[in-house]
């Protein structure tokens, strides 16, 4: 099978282009670090059976110009950038596992809980100025206080193991029943309702679909209980983030640390700089761990790929 990658991370990673090279032999690695318009990616695959790729956007211009491509594998934590019924309509299968990121962006969204309530941003600004001079305020302690976890799949999940030695209160909003996870870690489930008005802190990990584009609207955030810390390390897109800003210049939000953004790169987005905003360059899963798992993933599903189903899991 002749085997064509996009995602420029494999020049990372050495031992796994060999490792691809020994079990493919005919393999093309990309000399550009960016995503191709949909020309090049026509001119890149064609003539290529399988494709290992990061956030490429396959279009139907895009497949019916690629007979032979049989196999799209990812490489991606997550899917919304692919349109599974594009893909079966031109017989391509697909690969894509879930939580394959799940430690790193976990991690990332726990040292953002902390990194907002100490109101971190803020102090580091104060040295920053040289304007420390004398007492420079006060944060919190994250202790004592009520999480929301909104959406806890693989990611979630990993988010209430890492809080069990911070003293939190935990709640928990899915479409799925985690009862049994919830029983295990002392977690309470509520309602979407609930979890806005009672959470102190509340980190959303929800896969941005149909049902959540747009989920957090000015109308919601107002619902949120006064002072909340919002933390976003899923996707851009569920945020109004116009609505956001103007809460944050309220102080109805107190904080928000955000690794993604509705457009990206989000260079220029007012949002950044508000002082109570921190701001990331979407790094949730930029860690060699991490990358290695997803290029590791994106290989094994050449030879793994399925028929994907449109609102079929995580396509809904």
């Amino acid at each position: 099978m002749r085997v064509a990658v996009t995602s420029p991370y494999f020049d990372f990673f050495p031992e796994l282009k060999q490792e691809l090279l020994a079990l493919y032999g005919d393999v093309k690695f990309p000399s550009e670090k960016r995503r191709l318009t949909e020309d090049e990616l026509i001119d890149y695959l064609r003539g290529y059976e399988a494709a290992i790729i990061g956030l490429d956007r396959f279009t139907d211009r895009v497949c019916a110009a690629l007979p032979e491509l049989k196999v799209v594998s990812l490489c991606s934590a997550g899917v919304d950038h692919i349109d599974p019924a594009i893909l079966k309509k031109h017989g391509k299968r697909m690969w894509w596992a879930a939580g394959v990121n799940k430690v790193s962006v976990s991690e990332l969204a726990v040292c953002y809980m902390v990194f907002c309530v100490r109101r971190l941003h803020y102090f580091s600004s104060i040295l920053r100025r040289g304007d420390w001079k004398g007492p420079v305020g006060f944060g919190a302690d994250l202790r004592g206080r009520t999480v929301g976890v909104h959406g806890c799949g693989h990611i979630g999940q990993e988010v209430v193991k890492l809080l069990q030695p911070y003293g939190v209160k935990i709640l928990a909003c899915d479409r799925v029943d985690h009862s049994d996870f919830y029983r295990q870690y002392g977690v309470e489930k509520v309602s979407e309702e609930e979890l806005w008005a009672r959470s102190d802190v509340l980190t959303v990990h929800l896969s941005l679909n149909a049902t959540t584009r747009n989920l957090y609207t000015g109308a919601v955030l107002d619902r949120m209980k006064p002072g909340v810390i919002l933390v976003n390390c899923a996707r851009g897109g569920m945020f109004d983030e116009e609505a956001l800003r103007q809460r944050l210049e309220s102080g109805h939000v107190a904080g928000a640390a955000f690794d993604v953004f509705a457009v990206e790169p989000a260079n220029g987005n007012p949002l950044i700089d508000m002082p109570t905003f921190f701001a990331s360059p979407h790094i949730g899963a930029t860690t060699r761990e991490s990358w290695e798992a997803m290029l590791r993933s994106g290989m094994r599903g050449v030879a793994e790929a399925y028929e994907p189903e449109p609102g079929v899991y995580p396509f809904d």
